[in-house]
């Protein structure tokens, strides 16, 4: 790929917090006087329409230890009865939930997040899904992923969870590096990470997928390099590449973090910048914001044929009606509202042990919501803005916002469209931010990582 000339002025001109943009409206602004009352009638709204299909997430917030890095809801225990617990009350939400959805209904895309899923054993695993399957009905041709951390993997877990009906695995790498690792707190030999990734080709999952962090402590042009040609030796199907977001203050568990060797803003653009070009000459499509995929990747098809979508999960292929969320802090998108899940694990319990669903806040979109959300997501997806989805003047002043950004050369400038350029990708976020209504709500707050 042609290296993209990028100044230091640039980065610091555009380098302001910013949302990533996994949903419209951001999380932030969404109200806590969203209770339960108005996520049953969401819940009972999607009832209505039978035939829509569903995404299902589910949050499994364990560890063994908490990584220094983290921005996860996560629990560090080594109690299996914690666990128990947790899935008690998840299977009283699920108790909840299913009934005012309306029994069995089919479920395209399913996803268990973390915290880390493969340090639940066995027999706990078994249990969720066959919760799961007696509430849904899982369309195990479809798509069903979780993720996995290599410093517990084994092959044995590997031919398990394929029993269960996954086809599609993540496995968090991060950095390579043994100075990084040290530095973020999650030793993690490459070793460990090939054997499992290797295991996870060879029992059959379909697609195998690598995540990044750059912009850690110790983090160089060379350091990541290797970690870029170690990943690309193992080939995955998918590479998520993300931005690491230093923000002690909101997470405790980053004042751990060896701060003294974060890199400068430019010297962090360089290593994504990097990144792209090494993955793009490896075969990768770069995809959306942070994604890459190989090109015969159905992914990298779905981009051609704009059929790629964004949602809590990220950038996905299989855009379900709604999408239905379990467990502490977890978020859903269903009935044309957003709802997210108490974030305390105690709190989250207890409001379930009352036989309440543990919401803390949600909103119900506007009109304008739905378009701007519409306009963000095809912004994020299509790397491009048609004068078309601006319904009203509002939004034409945010198209013209949006516009001005073509004296940077940010944008280029069509009769009835914008187009992101190979410049403007990498600063895809702040061209979405001047569509964003609510963004003025959010500022001053430390709640966004940078954009740069």
């Amino acid at each position: 790929m042609k290296r993209v000339r990028v100044t230091p002025e640039q980065i610091d001109h555009y380098n302001k917090p910013g949302p990533r943009y996994t949903s419209y409206p951001t999380v932030p602004i969404w109200s806590h006087d969203f209770g339960e009352a108005d996520y049953r009638e969401a819940l009972t709204s999607v009832a209505a329409s039978p035939d829509d299909t569903l995404s299902l997430y589910v949050h499994l917030p364990f560890c063994a230890e908490r990584c220094a890095y983290c921005g996860c809801n996560a629990t560090v225990t080594r109690h299996e009865h914690v666990i128990d617990t947790y899935l008690d009350h998840v299977e009283r939400e699920l108790e909840i939930v299913a009934p005012l959805l309306g029994q069995r209904r089919r479920v395209v895309q399913m996803h268990w997040g973390g915290g880390t899923p493969n340090f639940i054993n066995e027999a706990q695993s078994r249990r969720l899904m066959a919760m799961l399957d007696a509430a849904f009905d899982i369309d195990r041709d479809e798509e069903l992923s979780l993720e996995m951390d290599p410093r517990i993997g084994t092959r044995e877990q590997a031919i398990f969870y394929r029993e269960l009906g996954f086809n599609r695995v993540s496995l968090g790498v991060q950095d390579i590096d043994s100075r990084v690792q040290v530095a973020i707190g999650r030793i993690q030999p490459f070793e460990n990470t090939a054997a499992l990734f290797n295991a996870c080709r060879e029992v059959g999952f379909s697609s195998v997928n690598i995540d990044l962090v750059y912009g850690l402590p110790y983090q160089s042009g060379e350091v990541f390099g290797d970690t870029l040609e170690a990943v690309i030796n193992l080939r995955p199907d998918r590479i998520a590449c993300f931005s690491y977001a230093h923000l002690p203050n909101s997470r405790s568990n980053q004042k751990h973090v060896d701060a003294t060797g974060l890199p400068t803003p430019y010297a962090k653009f360089g290593l994504f910048q990097q990144s792209v070009e090494t993955f793009t000459d490896a075969g990768y499509d770069w995809i959306g914001l942070d994604h890459f995929a190989l090109s015969s990747d159905e992914m990298s098809q779905a981009v051609r044929e704009r059929r790629l979508r964004r949602n809590f999960m990220g950038y996905t292929l299989l855009p379900a009606s709604h999408m239905v969320s379990l467990g502490v802090s977890s978020i859903g998108d269903l009935g044309g509202c957003f709802i997210q899940n108490d974030v305390g694990l105690g709190r989250y319990q207890k409001s379930l042990a009352a036989g309440k669903l543990p919401v803390v806040r949600g909103m119900r979109l506007t009109p304008d919501d739905h378009n701007r959300r519409a306009a963000i997501m095809h912004l994020m997806c299509n790397l491009e803005l048609p004068k078309h989805m601006m319904k009203d003047e509002g939004m034409l002043d945010s198209y013209e916002r949006v516009a001005a950004h073509a004296i940077d050369g940010l944008v280029g400038v069509e009769a009835e469209r914008l187009f992101v350029t190979d410049l403007g990708r990498y600063f895809i976020r702040n061209l979405c931010m001047e569509l964003d209504a609510h963004l003025s709500q959010t500022a001053g707050r430390p709640i966004f990582s940078k954009t740069v």
